[in-house]
C-alpha cells in the first residue's frame, strides 16, 4: 500500500470528510483492521483565506508547495490536494516535488464522462468557477462542455462556502438556493453538476438534483484509492 500525502486544512470540515473516506475506502477493500497509510499536514485556513481574498497566488504557491515537499519528505509516496480551489496552483505544487500529484479536475472529469455525460454544470468558488485553471482544464483536457450559474448566483455559492459550508453551518434556506440554482443548469441543457468545491457535499446530495451530481471530494479519494493500492 502506498503512503497518501494530504494536503488539507482547506477547510478541515471537507479534510474530515476526505481521511473518513479513504480510511473506509481501505477497510472495505482489504477487510480487517486495515486502513489508509496516509500523512495529513493542516494547513492554517485563515492564512490561505487572507490570501485569497487578495488573490496572491504566487505567495500561496509558495505555501503549499513547502507543505507537499515537507509530505515528501515524510514520506508520501504521491500527494491530493485536498480542494478544488488551490488546485490554481497544482502545476507550482507539482514543480516543488518528485511523487505525483492526482489532480482533482481530472478524477471527476473521468467519473463524467464514464457515466456518458457530455454537459455538466459547475458549483464551486467564484474562482473555481470564473478562471481558467478549472474549466479550462475540464473543457481542453477532458473536452466537457461545462455551464455556470449567473454572476449574482455565483456569488451566493461563494458566500455560502466561505461564510457558512466552511465554518461547519449546514443551513436549509442555503440548500434550497442551491437546489433552485441546479435545477437552472438542468434546464440550460446541464445533463449531470460537478459539486467542485470540497464542502458542497455537506450541503446537498443526490436527492437534490433531477440530474446525476459528482461530489469532487469523493472521487477524488476513490482516484487516491485506486493509486494507493495499486501494485
Amino acid at each position: 500500500m502506498k503512503t497518501i500525502g494530504l494536503i488539507g486544512g482547506m477547510s478541515w470540515e471537507s479534510t474530515l470528510e476526505y481521511y473518513r473516506l479513504l480510511n473506509e475506502g481501505v477497510k472495505a477493500r482489504l477487510g480487517g483492521f486495515h486502513s489508509a497509510k496516509c500523512l495529513l499536514y493542516s494547513v492554517d485556513f485563515a492564512e490561505i483565506e487572507a490570501l485569497q481574498q487578495v488573490e496572491d497566488w504566487p505567495r500561496m504557491a509558495q505555501v503549499l508547495a513547502d507543505v507537499a515537499r515537507r509530505l515528501e519528505g515524510g514520506g508520501a509516496d504521491f500527494l491530493i490536494l485536498c480542494t478544488n480551489t488551490m488546485h490554481r496552483v497544482a502545476n507550482e505544487i507539482q514543480a516543488a516535488v518528485a511523487i505525483p500529484l492526482l489532480h482533482i479536475a481530472d478524477a471527476t472529469a473521468e467519473a463524467v464522462r464514464t457515466a456518458g455525460i457530455q454537459r455538466v454544470g459547475l458549483l464551486g468558488t467564484r474562482f473555481t468557477m470564473e478562471q481558467d485553471f478549472y474549466v479550462g482544464r475540464l473543457k481542453q483536457r477532458h473536452g466537457l462542455d461545462v455551464l455556470v450559474p449567473a454572476a449574482a448566483e455565483r456569488e451566493l455559492i461563494h458566500r455560502v462556502i466561505f461564510d457558512e459550508l466552511c465554518l461547519g453551518k449546514i443551513e436549509p434556506t442555503s440548500r434550497n438556493r442551491y437546489r433552485e440554482i441546479m435545477a437552472r443548469l438542468v434546464e440550460n441543457g446541464a445533463q449531470g453538476i460537478i459539486l467542485g468545491c470540497t464542502e458542497i457535499g455537506l450541503l446537498v446530495g443526490a436527492e437534490d438534483s433531477a440530474v446525476p451530481l459528482f461530489d469532487t471530494t469523493r472521487l477524488h479519494a476513490e482516484a487516491a484509492l485506486a493509486f494507493t493500492l495499486r501494485e
